[in-house]
């Protein structure tokens, strides 16, 4: 009995300690997966809640205040001392609940509260921590910024920037061309697709709007993809429309590839001068920026001189039945495709930003082309042996941006998901343009933007038009009257010009393989004549009789007979369609093409002299003396009453005015930092074509009405553009934001 109850004492005593063992096991557990959870929620809070955390160190429990009245843990010491997290603390070593166990139904109002606090809490903590990222991400742009700029001075100015300069100048010369291309062609393309005056009108707007959305489209893209791939795609659409616009025949494909064109050229000015003010140190970039806009001017010399060369030589043209023409225009629209062939070519020999790759975290491929800048440099300059010194490159925290693509989703799904993040990633920058930081200076830059637009553009086309109109004038008051003259057995077979004939009569007249220009017939009979061969233009017959008269192989279409009675009339083999010829008057062409050579090659003082003063006298001087100097020529319009004084006025005001959008482009470079630089570049551009639109239509309507009008918008505009430039923060000597 004894041995049987030490047996049992024994196994009693075994069996405790048994439990006891199992418990202290368990409690071991739980610390080591307390102590765990909390090392890992610590890593995650460290950087949001870091300004949070107590200065001492000691081994208390320490931690700030929760939402819901806990407590953060930012001492993972404090959980080895307790062995257990708060919702074990209460219950004693015999009724314990550790973490993870079921610990019965909350009741309604209790999970209601608890959801709600949790909701608060996730909400406040991703806007701490949302602010903590922007905090951080701006203190590493300003850090980034300082390094660049001293990076920069190390690589010196040299051959690299040089050869940059050339190619993007081409790119920007291309914008410069695209301006001027359908202005020059749409006297002989009037003719070609029988163009009425609305869809003429169309077609000279439609360039501008085009450039509108490919600038907001491209500057926003350029900050998301790169400046130079974005480039590349832009230059090739303008390429590649504007050579299918020389051969297409209809007006409305002609429209399009030329809207579309348009739509490609519209990204190279946001996208060229944020791309090479990147590579520039702060005490060359507003002279060498300005120098950089020289190449728009050029591009307006050489389509003024394309357009010189080939438009008026009507031999150089094709043509396949009635159905397809090639004439000289084509050939012109196709040359002026040249400047950005060659941009394209160049570019892909050049690298991208470094500072875009900086502000996107790729520290590595920066290095490199800085690396690349240097080396180019010192080598030009005869230093092969120094040595880029810089190791390590400051680079911007990064946002991660997950996007589930689905493994199982097909090509063109993942293509549609790709696009509409980066479209939400473009829509995203855009919007921070206006956001509290920016919006005073992209407001005061719009109404700028938009003042130097509406009166540059809606004068440089009113000019012309002003021009065209005292042409117009002069050309009238030498016209000829003849009032009821009778001709009889007369052939006619020479040149018919500016001539008025009124209640005459011709009998068994021949009019044979002759040319009729702005010849008008009015009240006049034409009885047993004969029409052959005629090419006429502006040539009207109004209220006249035709009276047994045969009209064979002429262009004097139904149009052409106003109110006219046709009795025992017939017409023969019209020519069909609308054929070019060289009625045109040469001498009025060449002239156009003159002044807008002219026009273009004023501006070349104005660009000399912006350069060598841009750094010295700073960017809110010129701009507001540009203007100001603008806004006081506009009154010597008022003096332009021949062709001779509108082209020396047209000269003048160009050549002023160029230092304005010299001073306006460095300005809109200096004062976006790199990451929202094209976007807002590219929407200050596209708000620009909007203006000329809107400047150009306004102001053409008043040629031959009143001058008054257009000197008081240009002049009212540029005053209100200088006024408020100057309430913009001055640039010059800061680093590249």
């Amino acid at each position: 009995m004894d041995d049987d109850g030490r047996y049992r004492d024994s196994r009693s005593d075994f069996v405790r300690g048994a439990k006891d063992i199992a418990k202290v096991a368990k409690k071991q557990v739980g610390k080591k997966v307390g102590r765990g959870m909390d090392k890992m929620t610590d890593e995650y809070t460290k950087r949001s809640y870091k300004r949070f955390e107590e200065e001492d160190d000691d081994d208390d429990y320490a931690g700030v205040p929760s939402n819901d009245g806990g407590y953060y843990r930012n001492d993972s010491r404090a959980n080895d001392e307790e062995g257990h997290s708060d919702s074990t603390e209460g219950h004693d070593e015999d009724d314990e609940i550790y973490e993870g166990e079921y610990q019965g139904i909350p009741r309604a109002e209790s999970g209601k509260a608890g959801s709600m606090d949790g909701v608060t809490a996730a909400q406040a903590q991703q806007f701490r921590d949302l602010s903590a990222y922007e905090g951080e991400r701006r203190k590493d742009q300003e850090e980034l910024a300082q390094q660049y700029e001293a990076i920069l001075q190390e690589c010196g100015h040299g051959k690299f920037q040089w050869t940059l300069y050339f190619v993007l100048g081409l790119a920007l010369m291309a914008d410069g061309v695209e301006i001027f291309v359908v202005g020059f062609v749409l006297p002989s393309a009037q003719i070609d697709m029988c163009l009425s005056e609305p869809n003429k009108g169309m077609l000279g707007l439609i360039v501008y709007l085009g450039m509108m959305v490919g600038a907001f489209l491209w500057g926003g893209l350029a900050d998301r993809i790169g400046r130079r791939q974005t480039l590349l795609i832009s230059l090739s659409i303008n390429s590649v429309f504007a050579f299918f616009s020389s051969f297409v025949q209809g007006y409305s494909s002609f429209l399009l590839c030329r809207l579309i064109s348009g739509v490609g050229i519209g990204g190279s000015i946001p996208i060229v001068f944020s791309y090479y003010s990147e590579f520039l140190a702060q005490e060359k970039r507003g002279e060498h920026l300005s120098w950089l806009c020289m190449f728009w001017m050029i591009g307006g010399i050489y389509a003024s001189a394309m357009a010189w060369a080939i438009i008026p030589h009507y031999g150089w043209s094709f043509q396949m039945g009635s159905a397809y023409q090639f004439h000289s225009w084509r050939v012109f629209v196709l040359v002026c495709a040249f400047p950005s062939v060659a941009a394209i070519s160049a570019l892909t020999t050049m690298p991208e930003s470094p500072r875009f790759y900086l502000e996107n975290g790729k520290h590595d491929e920066a290095w490199m082309i800085l690396k690349q800048v240097h080396d180019t440099n010192m080598r030009a300059k005869g230093y092969p042996e120094r040595v880029f010194s810089v190791t390590t490159i400051k680079t911007v925290k990064q946002m991660d941006e997950l996007v589930n693509m689905g493994d199982g989703a097909a090509w063109h799904e993942k293509w549609r998901i790709k696009l509409t993040t980066l479209f939400h990633q473009v829509w995203s920058n855009f919007q921070t343009i206006f956001s509290p930081e920016y919006r005073r200076t992209t407001y005061m830059m719009m109404a700028v933007w938009f003042s130097m637009s509406f009166s540059y553009y809606g004068l440089t086309v009113w000019f012309p038009d002003m021009i065209k109109y005292l042409q117009k004038q002069e050309y009238s008051s030498r016209t000829k009257v003849f009032v009821k003259e009778k001709v009889e057995h007369v052939t006619f077979n020479f040149t018919l010009e500016n001539q008025v004939h009124r209640q005459g009569e011709y009998f068994n007249d021949k009019f044979m393989n002759l040319k009729m220009k702005s010849m008008v017939f009015e009240d006049s009979l034409f009885e047993e004549c004969y029409f052959e061969d005629i090419t006429s233009t502006n040539t009207f017959f109004k209220n006249c009789t035709f009276i047994a008269t045969l009209f064979y192989n002429t262009d004097l279409f139904k149009y052409r007979l106003i109110n006219c009675k046709l009795i025992n009339s017939t017409f023969l083999h019209n020519k069909e369609g609308c054929l070019l010829s060289d009625i045109s008057d040469e001498n009025n062409a060449y002239m156009v093409y003159f002044v807008s050579f002219l026009g273009t090659l004023a501006v070349l003082p104005g660009n000399i002299v912006s350069a060598l003063l841009m750094d010295k006298i700073g960017r809110l001087r010129m701009l507001a003396g540009s203007s100001v100097i603008s806004c006081i020529s506009c009154f010597f319009l008022s003096f332009g009453n021949s062709e001779s004084a509108m082209i020396a006025l047209l000269c003048l005001f160009g050549g002023i005015s160029i230092a304005s959008w010299n001073s306006l482009d460095v300005l809109t470079v200096e004062l976006y930092p790199s990451d929202k630089r094209t976007t807002a570049f590219g929407f200050l551009n596209a708000l620009c074509k909007l203006a000329a639109v809107l400047g150009i239509s306004i102001f053409t309507s008043f040629v031959g009405i009143t001058k008054a009008v257009p000197i008081l918008f240009a002049s009212g505009a540029l005053a209100a553009g200088s006024f408020l430039a100057l309430k913009l923060p001055e640039t010059r000597g800061q680093v590249l934001q």
